[in-house]
């Protein structure tokens, strides 16, 4: 597990947004909460609990068409800190 260090993180600004999280190549999705964004990443709070992957896909609005790829960084009960890979 990686171990980051409070001076190498990317400022991080709260917001409690609606979001969907797409599993499966996005054939699975799921209703969360995206609890604080960065340019890097975010902390998500998922509606339920269930298997991850360590790679899935963000929708932060209604289109589903565009998505920001992620990888599962952490994970602690029904929150998790993913990593933003690319947006589409």
């Amino acid at each position: 597990m990686a171990v980051f260090r409070k001076e190498s993180r990317k400022p991080r600004h709260t917001t409690r947004r609606d979001a969907w999280m797409l599993l499966d190549g996005g054939f699975a999705k799921r209703n969360c909460t995206v609890l604080d964004l960065s340019s890097g990443g975010a902390r998500v709070q998922l509606a339920d609990i269930g298997p991850l992957g360590s790679r899935l896909s963000l929708a932060l609005t209604g289109d589903v068409r565009k998505v920001t790829h992620c990888r599962l960084i952490w994970r602690k009960d029904n929150i998790i800190g993913v990593e933003f890979l690319e947006r589409t």
